[in-house]
């Protein structure tokens, strides 16, 4: 890929794609290089440096809307950090990016599947400033819009599920994280009949999966972060895909935050459309580790990075195979 892509011109979001796909392809290469070596931290810190020394490099007025952390916690990429060369520069285009440098961290350092980079990016001010908490998660794919929601209970929705396809229960596959907090969810799935799939992290890969036709799961149900809600909701609306969320707190400090920043409606049903605004988004992931998408390779002194671009707008959904010099 070019070092030197022209910012020319640029008048949306996707104009901008190739340049979030190398800050995700060198967040991977940089992350790929403590695979197995039992330390996240690092893997972490790595992959947070090279995607933002690709950011800094970008024809844009960028702005971190969802992060790792508050500005005090470097070297993560924290909420309100500006990015790119135009920085207050009026004929910019003004972005938000909701930012992974290495979701699955745990996994990275143990060389197990599902770790990537990934990223959404959209108009500023389109992308919810998710606070830093819980979110309970249903989604699927485009056959399942207006068929399930949060506010059916897992029965009906599993019923729902097999109807529209066409299936008994017994053959509904449901992914969901292999989490304690879980329990009630997992005795409610098994008593209904249908097949239980459980992943120790990585529910935007397991979201994909269930939102793709030919991924391994039909649905993902269970509470994850609230923030990468944010992320997988913007690659579930290019993808034609359902998902809705509902925020969870663990105390009231957290309950507290969220309110500061969503406002006091904090039992709100968010779909994918509240939680990216604008049609004019993108997802970007890249591998780390096999798994949704494979690892990184390395190939005769260089590496191959497998990436995945989705265009809301334009409901591309795009694999890309790269080779980057050592």
């Amino acid at each position: 890929m070019s070092e030197e892509l022209l910012g020319e011109g640029m008048q949306n979001v996707n104009d901008l794609a190739d340049y979030f796909r190398l800050a995700c392809e060198r967040a991977a290469i940089a992350s790929h290089h403590w695979r197995g070596k039992g330390d996240g931290k690092a893997a972490d810190a790595a992959a947070v440096e090279a995607m933002r020394l690709t950011f800094n490099n970008v024809p844009f007025d960028g702005r971190v809307a969802i992060g790792e952390g508050e500005r005090d916690e470097a070297p993560m990429l924290y909420i309100g950090e500006p990015l790119g060369n135009m920085r207050g520069d009026a004929s910019a285009l003004k972005i938000d990016i909701a930012v992974d440098p290495l979701e699955c961290t745990n996994n990275c350092a143990t060389n197990s599947d599902n770790s990537i980079a990934v990223l959404a990016a959209a108009p500023r001010g389109s992308l919810l400033h998710a606070p830093d908490c819980y979110m309970d998660k249903i989604c699927g794919g485009e056959e399942l819009a207006g068929e399930i929601s949060l506010d059916g209970g897992v029965e009906w929705n599993l019923q729902q599920v097999a109807s529209v396809m066409d299936k008994p229960v017994s053959e509904v596959r449901v992914v969901a994280l292999d989490r304690e907090r879980h329990t009630q969810l997992f005795s409610e799935i098994r008593a209904a009949g249908a097949q239980l799939h459980l992943m120790g992290d990585g529910d935007i890969s397991a979201a994909i999966w269930a939102a793709d036709p030919n991924g391994p799961h039909d649905l993902l149900m269970g509470i994850g972060a609230a923030p990468e809600g944010v992320i997988t909701a913007t690659a579930i609306r290019g993808l034609g895909g359902v998902f809705e969320g509902r925020l969870q707190f663990r105390h009231e400090v957290e309950e507290q935050r969220a309110k500061d920043m969503v406002g006091g409606d904090l039992q709100r049903l968010w779909t994918a459309e509240d939680l990216c605004t604008s049609t004019d988004a993108i997802f970007v992931a890249s591998g780390v580790c096999p798994g949704y998408l494979p690892g990184v390779e390395e190939i005769n002194g260089n590496y191959k990075v497998t990436s995945q671009v989705i265009d809301v707008k334009g409901g591309n959904n795009l694999r890309f195979e790269t080779t980057h010099d050592a």
